[in-house]
């Protein structure tokens, strides 16, 4: 019997921010997330680090992306890539 999307059940996704490339076909990806601390309500910024799978190189540092669970590639890396949401504007620096 074959093994259907709705059987496995919807993986997780999360969108980011770029914060490193230097690796080759993986990026690190900055996920910030607001709670309200437990006692004084004040909401509070936290980020997660994930290690994500990029084929092809092509998300730079500062796109925003969006990332998504799968298997694991190696130790860290348990994302992948799913599209490119924002690119960072390329700043053109002129020599005088």
């Amino acid at each position: 019997m074959p093994h259907s999307i709705e059987k496995r059940g919807t993986r997780k996704t999360r969108i980011g921010e770029v914060v490193s490339n230097r690796m080759d076909k993986t990026i690190v990806v900055r996920v910030l997330r607001k709670y309200p601390h437990p006692l004084f309500r004040k909401v509070v910024k936290a980020h997660t680090r994930f290690y994500t799978h990029d084929e092809n190189n092509e998300a730079k540092v500062g796109d925003r992306v969006l990332v998504r669970e799968c298997r694991p590639f190696s130790k860290y890396k348990r994302w992948i890539l799913v599209k490119i949401l924002d690119r960072k504007p390329e700043v053109e620096i002129k020599p005088e």
